[in-house]
């Protein structure tokens, strides 16, 4: 990459653009916008791109139990970013999520970066809007992009990885969703990075991954597992099911595989780990 970039955040997006780019990764906690501020100064990057979230040690749920840091971290502060690409020469890319919205399977076409979130069901989700709603105006008078990734599907292990999930958990729902491929998400920020997109993209793969479809194929390389599917109703969870559009990011010019054409390359990679 040919912009000076500064990764904020130590999980699993922020280490894997990091593995990738070879950058400097930050991260100490930012506590204040003069954190903030503070932390561009001693870097000067062009880009800062942040990867800080809290999505609750388990799982979403954990948020409602710790709201003041799903708070700080979710919707705190991409603000005080925010305010440091305002009064700062600097690209801010903050990674958001696509859970953030109900859907109709019925009804509803794929969701458009252009309709307004509305779930508010969970803590987690809630802070994700905030954050939005704040940062989308910002893009049309300084530099900021936002990426709503989904569901993180990948080749490695991980335990944020959907396949290790779903190995765990053994019993999965059988409804079509948005998920990203990691290996395509990387490329496609890059893209987005080199043709200096500002606004809101949605950054998954198209189509809607149905979790069974993707077992079937793990099952194959490691025949000895079995799993179960449950019908959604039965789910006791507040979760977001659903299916995003990616046609603002194909408009681009960037190529979108739909996710069943990365499935064998997915498992196959994966089980070499």
């Amino acid at each position: 990459m040919k912009n000076k970039i500064l990764i904020l955040g130590n999980g699993y997006i922020a280490n894997k653009l990091q593995k990738q780019w070879r950058c400097p990764i930050y991260s100490k906690k930012i506590l204040s916008y003069q954190d903030a501020l503070l932390m561009y100064r001693k870097y000067k990057p062009d880009v800062l791109v942040n990867c800080i979230g809290h999505t609750g040690v388990r799982n979403v749920d954990d948020c409602e139990l710790e709201p003041e840091k799903c708070l700080m971290a979710n919707t705190l502060v991409p603000v005080w970013l925010g305010e440091v690409a305002i009064r700062n020469p600097v690209k801010l890319v903050h990674i958001s999520s696509g859970c953030i919205f109900h859907y109709d399977y019925g009804k509803q076409k794929p969701i458009t970066e252009k309709e307004v979130p509305d779930y508010y069901k969970l803590f987690y989700s809630r802070t994700k809007i905030y954050a939005e709603e704040i940062l989308e105006p910002l893009s049309t008078r300084c530099n900021v992009l936002i990426i709503r990734i989904r569901i993180p599907l990948d080749d490695r292990p991980n335990p944020r990885n959907i396949l290790n999930k779903l190995i765990k958990y053994k019993t999965v729902i059988d409804v079509p969703n948005s998920v990203t491929y990691i290996p395509d998400f990387i490329e496609a920020l890059e893209h987005l990075l080199k043709i200096d997109a500002k606004g809101t993209f949605n950054v998954t793969n198209k189509g809607g991954l149905r979790y069974p479809d993707l077992l079937d194929i793990y099952k194959k390389f490691v025949p000895e597992f079995e799993y179960k599917i449950m019908p959604l109703k039965n789910l006791k969870l507040d979760r977001t099911n659903l299916v995003l559009s990616v046609r603002k990011l194909e408009n681009t010019g960037f190529k979108v595989r739909n996710v069943r054409d990365v499935l064998k390359e997915c498992v196959e990679h994966f089980v070499k780990y």
